[in-house]
């Protein structure tokens, strides 16, 4: 009688093999690791894709603000140039000729018109109903529909020529300057229509008038070598200025922008 070896005993015990029952099992196992693996990228470009989308609805805020700004600012401008042009074209009809700078934000109002003599920073009497009339005229045109609202300040600036002056205690054309500008804004200050500009505040609750002087440091003319030129370089400007973004609407600008940047490169 035939003995019958362990192998062959082994084969009668079944068809099974165990080296096929490992294999599947780790066929299992990898394509568990497959799916699970298939699952967090999924879950991943999906977080990705809602970083993106949410990047991009904040670049479009970011764009909107921008264009808000923008258009904000260039409609103050407009309204500003409409201001001085019509300031200048009203007292124009009245026999009174001033200048509108090519920004159309400086009204520019000759010293001759006012009568100041030489080293002299008094409105002359003869020419103070010429300048009561300036003031009324551009208290009239900045209230109406309160159109001053679009501005944050207006500067009244004195400037001289480069003609050497020692008076006023050492300030020099300065000094003049600075005093023409006061002397005219006093004369606003204390006659009925033009005293209305005293009253006016910017959006910040500020005063909207400011007096300053520059000397002789501003020319508008360079060649100042002939009366002529000289003379154009005597006068009280009106800088008229927009109320513009603030330091913390730009730095909250750049602050959405760096986010936004900082959400697309993850």
């Amino acid at each position: 009688m035939l003995r019958r070896t362990p192998w062959a005993r082994r084969a009668e015990q079944g068809d099974e093999n165990p080296y096929w029952i490992s294999f599947s099992d780790l066929m299992s196992a990898l394509l568990l690791i497959f799916i699970l693996t298939l699952v967090v990228v999924i879950v991943r470009l999906q977080d990705q894709q809602s970083a993106l989308t949410e990047a991009k609805q904040t670049v479009a805020q970011q764009e909107a603000m921008f264009v808000a700004q923008v258009d904000t600012l260039r409609e103050s401008e407009r309204i500003r140039a409409e201001m001085l042009t019509e300031i200048a074209d009203k007292l124009a009809k009245q026999g009174i000729e001033v200048q509108v700078d090519e920004s159309n934000s400086v009204l520019s109002i000759p010293t001759s018109l006012l009568g100041f003599e030489s080293g002299s920073y008094e409105v002359a009497e003869a020419h103070r109903g010429r300048a009561v009339t300036i003031g009324k005229v551009v208290a009239e045109v900045i209230s109406t529909d309160e159109r001053y609202r679009v501005l944050d300040t207006v500067f009244v600036e004195g400037h001289t020529d480069n003609a050497p002056f020692d008076g006023l205690d050492g300030t020099g054309n300065w000094g003049l300057s600075t005093f023409r500008a006061i002397s005219l804004w006093r004369v606003w200050e204390s006659a009925d229509g033009a005293n209305r500009l005293k009253a006016l505040r910017s959006e910040a609750g500020e005063p909207l008038f400011s007096v300053s002087g520059y000397g002789q440091t501003r020319p508008v003319e360079a060649n100042q070598a002939t009366e002529s030129g000289k003379a154009k370089n005597r006068r009280i400007d009106l800088r008229f200025t927009v109320v513009r973004p603030t330091a913390a609407d730009l730095a909250k600008i750049v602050e959405h922008e760096a986010e936004v940047s900082e959400s697309v490169g993850r």
